[in-house]
């Protein structure tokens, strides 16, 4: 038998065996910088608090995990994402991330992408963070989504959020009250309780009737890039309209200004129509406290030198919040 390793098992060895040491390395050094809103290493990816969990500034977001890659109108991509992402790789790229800093897994409950992570967890010593929504219908009973906020929860999840798919489907139903109810459902069960929006609308109603979210996760991105929508082509609902997620930019800007909850923004690349340093200044200048950001395995690194480079320079017009 050769003693050659072939360039897919040295890769694989290679990586499992860095993130290894670095999760080591990471476990002991929390046990005193838990309680800190940075970590002491000057190099070291930089972190906030939600309510009492700290997360690292950059977090990992779960669409490509789960194979839903807003890729526009190139379908076969999905097709592409989901032959990459399998369980193995997908594996790999959480250790790749714990390795660069990246402590927290920001996903939806899709159920094969969720046993896989919990797999990880179970089964290799992972520790990432999970920030989940639970996708389950909300209604006046509340009764499916307190069943899956309890699965969740049992499963180790660290935060919950209103999916916002379903903040935008309440706030258009006049049903803040559920909002509510859904913020106070996650509470119950002692983990910090956010809510989700793609309509800048779901936050300025949940700040108007003091709905005792959390933290909060907005979409956010400018509009300047090849395929950014014009002026005449913004309409709503944001949700069906291929190409971008964030209507009003300047809108989400003033609104988040005026709220002192922690504020994680999502499809900050416009689901990679923006380059990464753009994307992440804009962003952090802007008032965002954390960025999730949707990478593959062989971007995160670059990735992570991108976001510590930009956090040394930020020009924010928004105090931290967390």
């Amino acid at each position: 038998m050769s003693n050659e390793l072939n360039r897919r098992t040295f890769i694989q060895q290679s990586v499992l065996t860095s993130a290894g040491g670095a999760l080591a390395m990471r476990a002991k050094a929390e046990e005193t910088d838990e309680k800190k809103a940075q970590p002491e290493a000057a190099d070291s990816l930089p972190k906030g608090k939600i309510g009492d969990l700290m997360v690292s500034r950059i977090l990992l977001g779960g669409n490509l995990l789960t194979h839903f890659t807003h890729s526009r109108d190139l379908k076969y991509v999905y097709n592409l994402a989901a032959q990459y992402n399998t369980e193995k790789k997908i594996h790999e790229t959480l250790a790749v991330a714990e390795a660069n800093g990246v402590d927290t897994l920001v996903i939806h409950t899709q159920p094969w992408a969720m046993n896989v992570i919990k797999k990880y967890r179970d089964e290799q010593g992972g520790k990432i963070k999970w920030i989940i929504c639970p996708t389950a219908e909300i209604n006046d009973s509340m009764e499916e989504y307190r069943q899956q906020v309890q699965q969740v929860v049992e499963m180790g999840v660290e935060a919950i959020y209103l999916w916002g798919v379903r903040g935008d489907q309440l706030v258009a139903q006049n049903r803040i009250d559920l909002i509510a109810k859904a913020v106070e459902t996650a509470k119950q069960f002692g983990v910090p309780s956010g809510v989700g929006a793609h309509n800048i609308q779901v936050i300025a109603e949940c700040e108007k009737n003091k709905i005792d979210a959390d933290f909060y996760i907005k979409t956010f991105h400018h509009h300047n890039y090849p395929t950014g929508p014009k002026p005449e082509e913004i309409k709503a609902p944001i949700a069906e309209i291929p190409g971008y997620w964030c209507s009003d930019p300047q809108a989400v800007i003033d609104v988040m200004k005026q709220s002192t909850k922690p504020w994680i923004a999502f499809k900050v690349m416009a689901a990679g129509a923006i380059p990464p340093e753009n994307a992440f200044q804009y962003a952090f200048d802007n008032g965002a406290d954390h960025i999730i950001a949707g990478m593959f395995d062989f971007e995160i690194a670059e990735d992570v030198r991108i976001a510590k480079k930009v956090l040394t320079n930020v020009n924010r017009t928004r105090p931290w919040r967390s």
